[in-house]
C-alpha cells in the first residue's frame, strides 16, 4: 500500500492562499496609489488655478476699497472687538476674576493682586489708530523679496514668534517691530522654561528693541507659568519692553469667526490672529510672508520659512484655507497681500 503525504494538499492550499493574498495586496496598493495620485493631481490643478488667478489679479494695481473695508471692520468689531479685548487688561479682567482658559474651558485662573498688576490698565491701542500696518509672516515667499524697506515704512509692524531679523535677512524682512508674539513652546524648548539661565532669552528680545511682547498665557494651563516668567525676566533686567497677554475670550471669538468662513483647524495660526486684530487697529493692512504652498505664484519652489525649511506639525493649522481667505480679502480691497518683490520708497 502506497503511503500518501498528508501535508501535500495543505502545502498546495497554503501556496495558493499566499498567491491569492499577494495578488489582493498588490491590487490594493495599486488602488491606493491611484487614489493618492488622483488627490495630488486635484491639489496640483487647484493650486495651478489659484496661481493663474492670483497672477492675473496682481497685474491690476491694488487699491483699498474703503466701503468694503469699513463693512468688514464693523463685522470684526461685533464679533471680536480687538480695541477692547485683544489683551487681558485691568479693565476687561478685574481683580478676582475667574478667567476661563481658551481651550481648557474647565480650567480657571484666579486673577490675584500680583497677576492683576501685570496687566495694562486698558488696551494701549484704539480703533484705526495706525494708518498703515504691516503684518509679517515667516513664509519662504519673503526670501529674496527685498520687502524690508516697505515693511520698515509702515506705521506699525506685527511679527510672529521671534523670527530672525539679523543683518542677513533685513533686506527682505526689515527690522522695525512694534509687537512680536512668542509661542510658549519656544520658551520651553529653546530656553528651558526660563528655569535656568535667562540672559539668552533676554538678549533675543533685545533684537526687537522696544517692541512689545505678546503671549497666549491663558491658552491652556501649561502656558501660564512660562508666559508669566517672561514678565519677571524683563523686569529683572529693567527692560522697557511691555509684556501683554492675549485675552482668551478674544482668541475664542476669532477662532469661531474664521470657522464660519471655512477655516477648520485644531488652532488658527498666530498670523491669522494678528491680521484679524490689525484690521481693527489699522486703516490699511499689508501682509508679507503669508503663503502656504511649496511653490510661489511663478511656479518656483520655495522653502517653508524664509530662514529654514522646517515643516510644521501636520494637521494643526489650516494654512491653505487661511491664505485663500487672505487672497479673497485682497481681491475685495480690504487688505493687501504681497507675494512678489517690492520696490518701496
Amino acid at each position: 500500500m502506497r503511503y500518501a503525504d498528508p501535508s501535500a494538499n495543505r502545502d498546495l492550499l497554503g501556496n495558493r492562499t499566499l498567491l491569492f493574498i499577494f495578488i489582493c495586496a498588490f491590487a490594493l496598493v495599486t488602488l491606493l496609489q491611484q487614489i493618492l495620485y488622483g488627490r495630488n493631481y486635484i491639489k496640483r490643478v487647484k493650486q495651478s488655478e489659484l496661481f493663474d488667478r492670483w497672477q492675473s489679479l496682481q497685474m491690476c494695481k491694488w487699491a483699498m476699497n474703503i466701503s468694503e473695508a469699513n463693512q468688514f471692520k464693523s463685522t470684526l468689531s461685533r464679533c471680536c472687538n480687538a480695541p477692547a479685548f485683544l489683551f487681558t487688561t485691568q479693565k476687561n479682567t478685574p481683580l478676582g476674576t475667574k478667567l476661563k482658559y481658551e481651550v481648557e474651558t474647565s480650567g480657571i485662573f484666579h486673577i490675584n493682586q500680583e497677576i492683576f498688576r501685570m496687566f495694562p490698565k486698558d488696551m494701549p491701542y484704539y480703533r484705526s489708530q495706525f494708518k498703515k500696518c504691516a503684518v509679517v509672516g515667516n513664509g519662504g515667499i519673503l526670501k529674496n523679496s527685498r520687502c524690508g524697506r516697505e515693511i520698515n515704512s509702515a506705521d506699525f509692524v506685527f511679527r510672529c514668534n521671534l523670527p530672525p531679523i539679523s543683518e542677513k535677512y533685513t533686506v527682505d524682512v526689515g527690522v522695525k517691530t512694534d509687537v512680536v508674539t512668542v509661542n510658549p513652546s519656544i520658551i520651553t524648548e529653546r530656553f528651558h522654561k526660563l528655569e535656568k539661565w535667562r540672559r539668552p532669552f533676554y538678549r533675543v528680545l533685545q533684537v526687537y528693541e522696544n517692541a512689545s511682547v505678546l503671549l497666549p498665557a491663558f491658552y491652556n494651563t501649561r502656558n501660564t507659568d512660562v508666559s508669566i516668567r517672561v514678565k519677571y525676566v524683563l523686569d529683572d533686567f529693567e527692560s522697557p519692553q511691555a509684556v501683554y497677554y492675549f485675552h482668551p475670550q478674544y482668541l475664542v471669538n476669532v477662532s469661531r469667526y474664521w470657522l464660519s468662513l471655512g477655516v477648520r483647524a485644531k488652532r488658527i495660526s498666530t498670523g491669522l490672529i494678528l491680521v484679524t486684530a490689525a484690521l481693527e487697529l489699522c486703516e490699511e493692512v499689508h501682509l508679507f510672508g503669508f503663503w502656504a504652498f511649496p511653490m510661489n505664484p511663478s511656479g518656483l519652489y520655495i522653502t517653508h520659512h524664509y530662514y529654514d525649511n522646517v515643516k510644521p506639525r501636520p494637521g494643526f493649522h489650516a494654512m491653505p484655507s487661511e491664505i485663500f481667505n487672505f487672497l479673497h480679502l485682497h481681491s475685495r480691497g480690504i487688505l493687501r497681500v504681497h507675494t512678489g518683490t517690492c520696490s518701496c520708497c
